[in-house]
C-alpha cells in the first residue's frame, strides 16, 4: 500500500534524525496587506527536546511565547530572516517567501545535512531539501519554525502599530479586516503596505487617477 504524504514525513525524520542534522523550514506573512513576510529556520536538539510544539496557528499566543523561549534555549540552531515589503511588491509574495527561507537557512550558524520545508515548493538553497505539504503539522523542526516565524512577524507589527497609530496592526497583524480596510480608507495605505496587493494596488491606482 502506498503511504500517504504525512507517513512519508514521519519516517523520513524518524529515519535520518539520528544521523543527519535536520533543519525545518517555515515562513509567516504570506497573506497580510502589510508587513514583511518572514521565515525561520531551526535544527533541534534530540537530547533536549521542546515539548508541546505544533502548527504555530493552532497556539495561543501564550503558548506561543513560551515555546518561542524554549526552542531558542534548546535548539542546536536557530535562525529568522524576512523578506521586505518592498521585495515582495518587486518580485511578488511568493518569491519573497522563498526569499526569506533561503536567508533564514543560509544564516543558521550550523549546517544543516537536509531541510524540510512546510508546503509544497522549496526555496533555491545549497543544502539537499524537501517539500513537505501540511509539515508544520507533522515535522518537529518545521513546527518549531513556523513558531519562531509568526513571532517574529507580530512583533514587527507590533512596533509598527506605534509607527503608524490608526490602523490596528498589533490586533489584526496586517491581516485584512474590516478595521483594516475600513483605516485605509480613511488614513490612505503607508509605506509598509503592499502596493503590489489588492485592495492596497486599487486604491493607488485610483488616487494616482484623481491626482492626473
Amino acid at each position: 500500500m502506498k503511504k500517504d504524504l504525512a507517513q512519508q514525513a514521519i519516517d523520513f525524520v524518524q529515519f535520518d534524525a539520528a544521523d543527519r542534522l535536520i533543519a525545518g523550514v517555515d515562513e509567516a506573512g504570506r497573506g497580510p496587506l502589510a508587513g514583511a513576510v518572514f521565515a525561520a529556520a531551526v535544527i533541534l536538539d534530540p537530547a533536549r527536546p521542546v515539548d508541546g510544539l505544533m502548527d504555530s496557528k493552532k497556539l495561543s499566543e501564550k503558548k506561543r511565547s513560551i515555546l518561542e523561549q524554549q526552542i531558542k534555549e534548546k535548539a542546536l540552531s536557530w535562525s529568522i530572516a524576512y523578506a521586505s515589503v518592498d521585495e515582495i511588491d518587486d518580485i511578488n509574495i511568493l518569491q519573497a517567501s522563498m526569499l526569506a527561507m533561503k536567508r533564514a537557512v543560509e544564516t543558521l550558524e550550523t549546517p544543516p545535512d537536509h531541510v524540510l520545508v512546510d508546503g509544497n515548493r522549496c526555496p533555491q538553497i545549497r543544502f539537499p531539501v524537501e517539500a513537505i505539504v501540511k509539515g508544520d503539522q507533522l515535522v518537529a523542526e518545521i513546527s518549531a519554525a513556523s513558531i519562531l516565524a509568526k513571532q517574529a512577524r507580530d512583533k514587527e507589527l507590533i512596533q509598527l502599530d506605534d509607527k503608524y497609530p490608526g490602523y490596528g496592526f498589533a490586533q489584526h497583524k496586517g491581516y485584512g479586516t474590516k478595521q483594516h480596510l475600513e483605516a485605509i480608507q480613511i488614513l490612505g495605505p503607508t509605506p509598509v503596505h503592499r502596493k503590489s496587493f489588492r485592495p492596497i494596488c486599487d486604491l493607488v491606482v485610483a488616487n494616482t487617477s484623481q491626482v492626473a
